[in-house]
């Protein structure tokens, strides 16, 4: 029976919420966070879109596990994808559906389904962008890029210790919602994700009917697996506006170390602006984690260069690297990019008073082994041939709390990082 693009929403996000509450739409880009104490009545249409999901989807969401599996609940209507034990049995619905096939859907209407599974958690924070706009003016629409470890949930959940986070903060059927609001209230352009555990079942159904299209390329040895309940493997997703850009070229680069083959990855598409005609090359990746392989991460990282170095036709291409680098900019890997032939500069380094120095973290969280607070997630733009003209500024301290990263109020234990870039006019030199 053909349901409605509104009906279908709703049986995507609304998960075991007997009061729900509407809060008001997004405007353009930046959304303010809704009064605190604020509860509204239930919307009858998203109590009418629940009590709509058959009786069998609701019996497979009462049994599902807490990795998350029990999406398919929310996912069966959108892309007929089943939890792993349903799956096992009826393996034609691992098939991915073919985006074309699924109608589009409302970002406003997708993020007050995300508020209302969400309404008794405490509220977005405020975050604002600073304006870093130069004399380089643009004819053109800038270029937002979202950069972002989301945290796999299988590892925030099994593998990754986080103390002072309540199990129920992690909760995926929840915690997926926090992060959709995240990437619907900037409305990125091109997101890059790291830590992707639920690509095929959530992220890549629900961003291909908002206009994106996606590629994921997971670890080969994903720590995932090693996790009970697992969803699959973790690894790096990138997605662009299909309105805004068109793929020219694309390649997954699994990166070597001393000529060994590593169990991390990247992704590197070369796009075309369909407004202006100019191409460019977008990268994404995730390094080697943990002290101590400081000179594996930068052997991966001279690997990743040296591909870029190729597919940007020895930088005459404009590029943007965005990353969980695992690495501070103390590490020869990030030195490595700063003085790269490809002229990269970090994004972020401009919202310092002195446009040099890097955020004082971008990660801040609370293992067994004490509090962990670094600067690991970059942007890298090739200076030369764009120039950013806004940045998201950081949660503050007193946002993040005591009890760090992840928490009730946010997802991960990275923080998202945003960047509108535009094109140069006329680039100097290389770029």
């Amino acid at each position: 029976m053909y349901q409605s693009p509104r009906r279908l929403c709703s049986a995507l996000l609304q998960r075991d919420a007997p009061r729900l509450r509407r809060l008001p739409a997004p405007g353009p880009r930046l959304l303010p966070p809704p009064p605190a104490a604020a509860l509204r009545p239930a919307s009858p249409r998203l109590l009418a879109a629940a009590s709509a999901v058959s009786g069998a989807a609701r019996s497979c969401s009462r049994t599902a596990c807490s990795m998350g599996n029990g999406t398919s609940r929310l996912y069966s209507a959108l892309a007929k994808t089943l939890n792993s034990s349903a799956a096992s049995q009826h393996p034609e619905y691992l098939v991915s559906p073919d985006p074309e096939h699924l109608e589009p859907i409302d970002p406003k209407e997708l993020l007050e389904e995300c508020r209302a599974v969400l309404h008794t958690r405490p509220p977005r924070f405020q975050r604002d962008f600073v304006d870093l706009r130069t004399d380089c003016p643009s004819s053109h629409p800038p270029i937002r890029v979202m950069q972002w470890n989301i945290l796999a949930q299988a590892l925030g959940e099994g593998k990754d210790n986080f103390v002072q986070c309540p199990v129920e903060a992690l909760k995926w059927e929840e915690r997926k919602c926090l992060i959709l609001e995240e990437i619907l209230a900037y409305q990125p352009d091109i997101l890059c994700l790291q830590e992707v555990d639920h690509y095929f079942d959530t992220f890549q159904p629900l961003l291909s009917r908002l206009g994106y299209q996606g590629t994921f390329f997971p670890k080969p040895w994903s720590p995932c697996l090693d996790v009970e309940h697992n969803n699959g493997p973790d690894g790096c997703a990138l997605f662009f506006l299909q309105n805004r850009f068109k793929l020219v070229n694309s390649a997954n680069i699994r990166l070597t170390a001393m000529t060994l083959k590593t169990n991390q990855v990247a992704i590197a598409q070369t796009l075309e602006c369909k407004e202006s005609g100019r191409q460019f090359c977008i990268a994404v990746t995730h390094l080697k984690a943990r002290t101590g392989w400081e000179r594996f991460r930068s052997a991966q990282g001279c690997d990743l260069l040296q591909n870029l170095q190729n597919i940007t036709q020895g930088a005459k291409i404009p590029l943007i690297v965005c990353g969980d680098f695992n690495a501070e900019p103390t590490e020869e890997v990030y030195k490595h990019f700063a003085s790269s032939s490809l002229n990269l500069n970090s994004a972020y380094k401009l919202l310092s008073a002195d446009g040099q120095s890097e955020p004082p973290y971008t990660t801040w969280k609370i293992r067994t082994s004490g509090e962990c607070r670094h600067t690991l997630d970059y942007i890298w733009y090739s200076k030369h041939a764009l120039s950013v003209k806004s940045a998201l500024d950081l949660l503050t301290e007193e946002q993040i709390g005591p009890n760090r990263l992840p928490s009730f109020n946010y997802p991960s234990d990275h923080l998202s990082l945003v960047c509108d870039f535009s094109f140069n006019e006329e680039p100097d030199g290389l770029l």
